[in-house]
């Protein structure tokens, strides 16, 4: 079954989405760099219970498996309106990537991070895919993407907390 879903969702761009220029309503990311370290700015990503701590567009996230490829869970917007999402790449300790199904599309959020020069660089990426993105961007897209700077930087705060002596 997982070849089939893998090769089902290769046409539609999953795991080929790259990085534009610049950003637009359907595909945008924001990158942080921060002195604490990946593993902890990891710890924080694949904690889905405490996703609202520093995501200010949810009330709630839950997941009742281990964070793994293929693993599911539920979002709650602060307008009380529940999302299923699965995660549909996996890489462990540097990213992932899930899918929130909206009719006939998805939007998909990646998450990636890696160390440079004793630094760690940490990217979320969020795009709309399929027939109804451009629907979707025009609705989400612009505030969402407003919001991501500063949920980006709660992340950083929060780990550089963390990671404090």
């Amino acid at each position: 079954m997982r070849v089939l879903t893998l090769s089902f969702l290769i046409p539609f761009g999953v795991f080929a989405q790259s990085k534009m220029d610049e950003p637009s309503r359907k595909h945008f990311w924001h990158t942080v760099t921060t002195s604490a370290s990946p593993e902890t700015v990891w710890t924080i990503w694949t904690d889905v219970s405490n996703w609202h701590t520093w995501d200010t567009g949810l009330q709630s996230a839950r997941m009742d498996d281990a964070f793994r490829l293929e693993a599911k869970g539920v979002l709650t917007s602060l307008e009380g309106r529940d999302t299923k999402f699965t995660v549909v790449a996996y890489e462990e300790g540097s990213s992932y990537t899930f899918k929130s199904a909206l009719p006939l599309g998805g939007l998909y959020v990646k998450r990636t991070l890696s160390e440079e020069d004793g630094k760690t660089v940490f990217t979320h990426e969020v795009w709309f895919q399929v027939l109804t993105a451009g629907i979707f961007a025009r609705a989400f897209g612009d505030n969402f993407r407003a919001m991501l700077p500063e949920v980006m930087e709660t992340v950083k705060a929060q780990a550089e907390t963390k990671d404090k002596p």
